[in-house]
């Protein structure tokens, strides 16, 4: 089973910009479609983006859309989530998911998670 470490989580300023790492070990992930999540303080676990194994399709949430990008270099084991124009409202622990669906959008529909990286944007 493949493990998933996050990293370059922070604090940065509205406007600012974050590029999240997502590093397996383990398994390769080209075995799985892969996704982000996030979840603020007593708020429910939200869906960000995903994308499939040969990073051909790729889904993203409303608050984020147009303003995040995932991708994915399955040479180096790696996903990737750029966030640009990062809003107050994007501080959350943001986390890292491999699923074996083609695509998924659903928190049920994945099958390991990384422990999470915190954004936090300052106004």
């Amino acid at each position: 089973q493949v493990q998933l470490v996050e990293s370059g989580g922070g604090l940065v300023q509205a406007g600012g910009s974050l590029r999240l790492s997502c590093a397996a070990s383990g398994r390769t992930v080209s075995s799985y479609a892969m996704g982000w999540f996030r979840q603020a303080p007593g708020k429910e676990r939200e869906f960000v983006a995903a994308i499939t194994r040969s990073g051909g399709t790729t889904l993203y949430g409303g608050s984020v859309k147009g303003r995040f990008t995932i991708s994915r270099d399955n040479a180096k084991n790696t996903v990737y989530l750029q966030m640009n124009s990062l809003k107050p409202e994007d501080t959350a622990g943001y986390y890292c998911a491999a699923s074996s669906r083609i695509i998924a959008t659903i928190k049920r529909e994945y099958d390991v998670w990384g422990q999470g990286t915190q954004v936090t944007v300052s106004s």
